[in-house]
Formats: C-alpha cells, sequence, structure tokens
C-alpha cells in the first residue's frame, strides 16, 4: 500500500538524507573542531548516497535549485516545482528535527560551557548547527571585526556563483549526449562537486547551494528556543543569500549549460 506518490518519498528521504549527514557533521564541527575539509568530505558522500538511494524514485532533485533549474531548462514539469520544493523542506526540516533530537545534549553542554543563551545575540554560535550565517561563525558569535570580513553582496554573489557551478556539473553529468560523462559514478561526481563547493565557500557562507538545506533547518532552529535570531543575524541574508541566490545560481548554472554545453553534446 502506498501512503506516498514515489515522487514525495524520494525527495523527503533523499533530502532528510542529504541535512542529516551534512548537518550532522557541521554540529560535530561545532563540538570537537574537526576541519573543514571533514566536513565537506561528509556533506559530499551524504549526497552521493541520497542521490543512489532516491534518483529512482524522484530524479533526486533534493534541493528547489535543482527542481526550479529542471523545470526551466529541460523538460521537468512545472506543476510538480513546488509539491517538490515541499516535500524538501519537509525532510529537512524531519531530518533537523532528528539531529536534535541526538545532539541535544552536546548542543546544550557547549552552549552552558561558552555561555550561550540560546535565542540571544551570540547563540549564532550553536544556532550554525541548523541554519546558515555569514562569515562562517566557527562556533563563536559574530563580532562586528568578523562580519566586515564578508559583506552580503559578496556573500550573496559566492551562492550565486557556487550553486551555477553546481548545476552545471549536474546538468553535465547527467545528459546523456555526454559521451565522456561518469555514467557508473554520476552521485559521485555530484558529491565530490559539492565536496569542492562546501572546501572553497563554507569558510565564507557555510556553502548552502540548496534553499531547502537551509530553511528547513533554520525554521526548526527557530521552534527549537533560537526564537527569531535565525532571522535576525544577517539581516534580510537568510532570504537574499541562502533562499535566492542558490536560485538564482541555479538558474545561471543551467542557462550556461543550455548555450554552452548542450550544443556541443548533441552534435
Amino acid at each position: 500500500m502506498k501512503f506516498f506518490p514515489k515522487w514525495f518519498t524520494g525527495e523527503f528521504f533523499g533530502t532528510f538524507l542529504l541535512v542529516f549527514f551534512g548537518c550532522g557533521s557541521v554540529a560535530s564541527a561545532v563540538f570537537t573542531g574537526i576541519g573543514a575539509f571533514q566536513v565537506a568530505i561528509v556533506w559530499g558522500l551524504g549526497i552521493a548516497t541520497a542521490i543512489c538511494l532516491t534518483g529512482a524514485l524522484s530524479g533526486a532533485h533534493l534541493n528547489p535549485a535543482v527542481t526550479v533549474s529542471m523545470a526551466a531548462w529541460s523538460d521537468f514539469p512545472r506543476a510538480r516545482v513546488a509539491p517538490y520544493i515541499v516535500a524538501q523542506l519537509c525532510g529537512a526540516f524531519a531530518a533537523a528535527a532528528v539531529l536534535h533530537f541526538i545532539f541535544g545534549g552536546p548542543l546544550a553542554a557547549f552552549e552552558t560551557a561558552h555561555h550561550i543563551v540560546r535565542g540571544t545575540p551570540g547563540s549564532e554560535a550553536s544556532a550554525m548547527v541548523y541554519g546558515e550565517y555569514f562569515p562562517n561563525p566557527g562556533g563563536q558569535a559574530l563580532t562586528q571585526t568578523a562580519r566586515a570580513l564578508m559583506s552580503p553582496a559578496a556573500a550573496f554573489g559566492a551562492e550565486v556563483i557556487g550553486t551555477a557551478v553546481l548545476l552545471l556539473v549536474i546538468f553535465c553529468v547527467t545528459d546523456e549526449h555526454n559521451h565522456a560523462r561518469p555514467q557508473l559514478l554520476t552521485a559521485a561526481s555530484i558529491g565530490l562537486t559539492v565536496t569542492l563547493l562546501i572546501t572553497l565557500l563554507g569558510p565564507l557562507t557555510m556553502s548552502c547551494l540548496n534553499p531547502a538545506r537551509d530553511l528547513g533547518p533554520r525554521l526548526f532552529s527557530s521552534v527549537a528556543g533560537w526564537g527569531a535570531l535565525p532571522f535576525q543575524v544577517n539581516g534580510n541574508g537568510w532570504l537574499t543569500v541562502y533562499i535566492v541566490a542558490p536560485l538564482l545560481g541555479g538558474l545561471l548554472g543551467g542557462g550556461l549549460y543550455r548555450l554552452f554545453f548542450k550544443p556541443g553534446y548533441t552534435e
């Protein structure tokens, strides 16, 4: 008996796994100080695993930027865009809730040890386990000196460019006319691209690339004690940098593929 259509199952559980592994690695980094590459490789492997498990169910978009770009630049039905995004957000929110159940104790102990009061200025040091902030807090409160390192415009540009690169890779490695594409390693190629992008951009914006990955856990953090803070730390950056920029970047990456790469593959 089917409770949900297979595309909903694929997008929900695929995004759940993506956030579970990825945000879980961020939590471990906050508590233990593991390096940026270790976080990045877990994100990449988590995404590759999620794609392998759910690709046959929904195409493994797992990201509103992918869904919107597929609707704009390929034959993905536009009527499915909103339902796919809803499934992705639900999966991301559920993963954040499960992570909070697992890491809630260590997170509270971290806050006590560092005199962090959840929901007050400076508690982005712990809220970063869920949502993203610029520059990367690295488990500490963002000071004015730190904020000066990454302007909203630079953060917006980083997310646009990073997501454009990601979508360009996705379109290219899934194009059946690209005879050089890694047919048996498509998921790994996408995951490694994410690893590279997080290694490069993670210290700056935490490298979102995926509005569902940010908004779902950010909403959870808001109801889990951080209140309005997740939507105040970077002003309207939660919207412009972590939702609008990835969506624009995805459209840009898909446009570059359509203009420069697809014609060459089909010659």
